[in-house]
């Protein structure tokens, strides 16, 4: 396939371990997927929960410190959650660090529940708020300058003589797609949890995109969940791992990926189990010849211009081999 691949990460707190080993898990698994051909490697932003960490631009730089070849980057920024200033300045510091290899992924959402989200944003009026598009535009104007008489006039995101990192729009709906066809940037559509039809998404993306400042082309990424193995019997086990964390989060008691062996072992509740048949989307699953051409039939009729495969995998090193057998088998498909 000519449409690269790339990673997003979660950064999953794996059971029987220390959160750290999330963050350091990440940075092994960049080095690793680098040298697999892997294109870009984006890690995103959750706040309060214990199945994941977050702390995107620490990992952001961490990662390309570690690295030489991949594209790093936050997919993405809660952009609400922070200053524009403060996002605008940390992200040129990381281009300035790592010169043509950063991106900035932005999104609306706060990446938590309520009540952190008041913690990060410190004011109810801030919670209800919704100028998403004039925090973007402050954002640019600290990096390209403000109009004349602009209460921010003057103020500019050090170092200057850099360029701020490309922009991406995230979203899981319709909207989000819109917001970043009308804005003029790159637009990476969340399909591992959305659930929108992807093909008809990006197409709105596209047919509706408006070349800016940001982008002259529109450039659509797809992340999808997947989970390869060797065998199709030890990938469906992998994956119910994965689906009954996602159940847990559904039903608010989040906590850390299990193991495989601590999913088979699981007395599922009726809730439980009534949640887990509606969850949708459901993650591609099993050998890397049976999951790369249902990826490739989904990457030519959304017209991504880039996938981003998001595995959770308990032990890293069956993580990392999910991730070969799919570079592999998407080489050959080739």
């Amino acid at each position: 396939m000519s449409v690269p691949l790339s990673v997003l990460d979660l950064s999953s707190v794996p059971s029987g371990h220390p959160p750290s080993v999330a963050l350091r898990r990440s940075v092994d698994l960049a080095r690793a997927v680098e040298g697999m051909g892997y294109h870009r490697y984006w890690v995103a932003e959750h706040h309060n929960s214990p199945g994941v960490v977050s702390a995107p631009a620490v990992l952001v730089g961490a990662i390309a410190a570690a690295t030489t070849t991949l594209r790093v980057g936050a997919g993405g920024v809660m952009l609400p959650n922070h200053s524009p200033l403060q996002v605008a300045e940390t992200f040129r510091a990381l281009e300035a660090l790592h010169p043509g290899r950063v991106d900035l992924g932005l999104g609306r959402a706060p990446g938590t529940d309520g009540r952190t989200a008041l913690a990060l944003r410190r004011s109810r009026e801030a919670l209800v708020r919704d100028d998403f598009t004039d925090q973007l535009a402050e954002l640019r104007g600290f990096v390209d300058g403000f109009e004349p008489g602009h209460p921010f006039a003057g103020i500019a995101a050090q170092p200057t003589d850099v360029p701020l990192p490309p922009v991406w729009l995230l979203g899981s709906s319709d909207h989000g797609a819109q917001l970043a066809a009308g804005l003029g940037t790159g637009y990476a559509y969340a399909g591992h949890f959305g659930a929108l039809d992807p093909v008809e998404v990006l197409r709105s993306y596209r047919a509706r995109f408006v070349p800016s400042r940001w982008r002259q082309r529109p450039h659509a990424l797809l992340a999808v969940s997947v989970v390869v193995a060797d065998t199709a019997d030890r990938a469906a086990e992998l994956a119910h791992a994965v689906t009954l964390s996602t159940v847990r989060l559904r039903l608010g008691a989040p906590g850390p990926l299990p193991t495989p062996e601590e999913a088979a072992a699981h007395r599922w509740t009726l809730a439980e189990r009534n949640t887990a048949g509606r969850l949708a989307p459901r993650p591609v699953v099993g050998t890397a010849a049976e999951v790369v051409p249902v990826l490739a039939d989904l990457v030519e009729r959304s017209g991504a211009d880039e996938l981003l495969v998001v595995t959770a995998v308990h032990d890293p090193a069956e993580r990392a081999r999910s991730y070969e057998l799919v570079a592999a088998a998407w080489g050959d498909a080739g």
